[in-house]
């Protein structure tokens, strides 16, 4: 990750958790203008959490400290009380901000010490590579999912299929459901969208997206062949940016438009590696992967090695979009 973006980042986080601690302490002020007694309360509060502490240094007598304890947990009641009856709560007390794992600092603490908090690093992501890939990703929610851009009528001649592409496309969003659900758990298949261009199978890598980036989870979407062209040119000294460890350590990473990348050993290669070493689960961190392609799978076994064919076969759930291109049929985008 280029180290100027995290500094100016850093710089953004520090503005927003001022602002947050601004806001908050004109909210309390206000909150105490209208209740006095709240002021006093935490005055109190305070005091008796000093002089406890100062108890605990130097005072043999537990029955002080106890005693204070209890002063204070009386306080907090009052507090409480005072704040039901006039429909507050602690929150509104205290500052909001925007991720409530870092408290907009950017990092966390860890066993290890402190690390980037996963909403810093997914916006490193989205600013040096997920901005150039994804289009309009915020809108791109399952709450834009339509069921009435698929038909409901079932046409075997048609779509080589028993199920109408509505049916189909629901049994899909139920095994992505499942795939948010159930994302930490390693035995969790990856998913294969394969399928014609216009059928959704962007749109729903961008809800899952969007969805697990709500959760805390990093998330980083690459086309096919812009990824494999970074890495190439990282590795022969064309470009400073060693995309590989994004790559290789990001929660879920979505490979588009699999197949539309120029052939090479090389590049295939590299892609092997990316599809094996994300399997692999490395320390302990679970890993997942979500590849779409215009290709069927029996196009990827003429176009690819059977060493990656077999990994996208044996650890990857296979979903095949059908239907009419919706992106002629209806004027969204999907």
């Amino acid at each position: 990750m280029n180290s100027d973006n995290l500094k100016t980042l850093l710089i953004k986080y520090d503005q927003k958790r001022n602002l947050a601690l601004k806001n908050a302490r004109e909210k309390k002020i206000s909150i105490y203008e209208k209740f006095p007694e709240l002021e006093k309360i935490d005055n109190d509060i305070n005091s008796l959490s000093i002089k406890s502490i100062k108890e605990v240094l130097t005072s043999t007598d537990k029955t002080v400290i106890e005693n204070l304890k209890k002063e204070i947990s009386n306080l907090n009641k009052k507090k409480l009380s005072i704040l039901k009856e006039n429909n507050l709560s602690i929150k509104d007390l205290e500052p909001i901000f925007e991720c409530s794992k870092c408290k907009d600092t950017g990092y966390i603490k860890t066993n290890d010490g402190n690390v980037l908090c996963s909403c810093i690093r997914q916006e490193l992501y989205n600013l040096e590579y997920n901005s150039s890939n994804i289009y309009d990703l915020k809108n791109q929610t399952f709450k834009n999912f339509r069921l009435d851009c698929y038909s409901d009528i079932a046409d075997k001649e048609k779509y080589g299929q028993k199920l109408s592409p509505r049916d189909n496309i629901i049994a899909i969003k139920k095994i992505c459901d499942n795939f948010i659900e159930n994302f930490d758990d390693p035995k969790e298949s990856n998913l294969l969208f394969c399928g014609n261009t216009g059928l959704g199978k962007t749109f729903l890598s961008s809800c899952i997206a969007n969805k697990l980036i709500s959760r805390g989870k990093t998330v980083l979407y690459q086309t096919a062949p812009i990824m494999l062209d970074n890495i190439i040119d990282y590795k022969f000294g064309k470009s400073t940016d060693n995309i590989c460890n994004s790559i290789n350590n990001v929660d879920l990473l979505i490979i588009d438009d699999l197949g539309t990348e120029a052939k090479n050993n090389l590049k295939v290669t590299e892609l092997f590696n990316i599809i094996n070493s994300r399997l692999l689960n490395q320390d302990n961190k679970v890993t997942k992967t979500i590849i779409s392609t215009n290709l069927s799978l029996q196009d990827l076994y003429n176009v690819y090695e059977e060493r990656i064919v077999s990994r996208l076969i044996g650890n990857y759930n296979a979903c095949f979009f059908y239907g009419d291109d919706i992106r002629r049929k209806k004027k969204i985008k999907v």
